[in-house]
């Protein structure tokens, strides 16, 4: 089982940044990569990024790629999200999500993939 808790949402003005944290625990971490996902009122969860469990490999949505920055601290049991160059629409709901690296890979190409774990999300609200 793992169990994964969001932090670090907020308010940001356009243009500015924000630093997402995901603390994970369970005893079964080592199978399992990482990501975000994102979800705006009235909209489709989107795929955001992903990381293996060694953190030799990332996966960007297109989009948000140069923008956004994932990282992982096994140490600590982490995951990050750098969001950098905010925009409005970046506004949503932010949710951390552990599950296989080849499923989260699909995601990366579009292909929609069963996660194993989510957590409760963070708000992300961008003004501008």
């Amino acid at each position: 089982q793992v169990q994964l808790v969001e932090s670090g949402g907020g308010l940001v003005q356009a243009g500015g940044s924000l630093r997402l944290s995901c603390a994970a625990s369970g005893s079964t971490l080592n199978d399992y990569g990482l990501g975000w996902f994102r979800q705006a009122p009235g909209k489709e969860r989107e795929f955001v990024a992903a990381i293996s469990w060694s953190g030799t490999r990332t996966y960007y949505a297109h989009s948000l790629k140069g923008r956004f920055t994932i990282s992982r601290d096994n140490a600590k049991n982490t995951v990050d999200l750098q969001m950098n160059n905010l925009k409005p629409e970046d506004t949503a709901v932010y949710a951390c999500v552990a599950g296989y690296e080849s499923r989260l890979a699909a995601q990366a190409m579009g292909v929609m993939t069963e996660m194993d774990y989510w957590g409760q999300g963070t708000q992300v609200t961008v003004s501008s």
